[in-house]
């Protein structure tokens, strides 16, 4: 008997672990502007029972979304997966404009952060720079055309086919990198 889809409404939060609780809040409070939402800690894990000490943190990214820390002081210490380039696995928020954009790497670098872009995806502009855990994070500003994103849903089935088959990167899309050549 086939059961329903699950009635999802969004991401409810993410969460990921970090060195130090306090400062990862200090870090998304004054980088991010990102608002501390609450706290939650406990000495045994709700849904496994097992003794692990935990300080889980949420912090509000906006518009209902919770970026949420796990610090776990007597697991050994954290790392990132070794066989994932740095770049891939990363948090990216979306910004509004061009100029919140340019505002955020300023106010990063005002940090002493090292930021890399802006650079040019052809339907979005981002930046990145790493929190002090070593997340990678990525602000981004939309500026896709109804037509580009079109296009790109129009030809995404047949991308992923020959992706599939191939593990070489489809051209379908090639006019989106062609466009930012063009521009430069």
């Amino acid at each position: 008997m086939a059961t329903a889809a699950p009635n999802l409404q969004g991401i409810h939060h993410v969460a990921y672990r970090c060195k130090d609780a306090k400062e990862t809040v200090e870090f998304y409070r004054t980088v991010m502007g990102m608002e501390f939402q609450l706290a939650i800690a406990e000495d045994h894990v709700p849904s496994t029972g097992a003794y692990d000490p935990y300080m889980h943190i949420f912090l509000d990214a906006g518009n209902g979304n919770v970026l949420a820390f796990f610090e776990l002081p007597e697991q050994p210490d954290m790392d990132r997966d070794r066989n994932t380039p740095e770049w891939v696995q990363h948090i990216a928020f979306r910004v509004g404009s061009l100029d919140d954009l340019m505002a955020a790497k300023a106010r990063a670098e005002a940090h002493g952060l090292e930021v890399i872009g802006p650079t040019h995806h052809g339907i979005f502009k981002s930046i990145y720079f790493f929190d002090p855990n070593g997340h990678r994070l990525e602000l981004a500003c939309d500026i896709s055309t109804p037509e580009q994103m079109a296009e790109l849903k129009r030809v995404s089935e047949d991308m992923l086919e020959e992706w599939s088959r191939t593990k070489t990167a489809p051209r379908h899309a090639a006019w989106l990198h062609e466009k930012i050549k063009a521009e430069s």
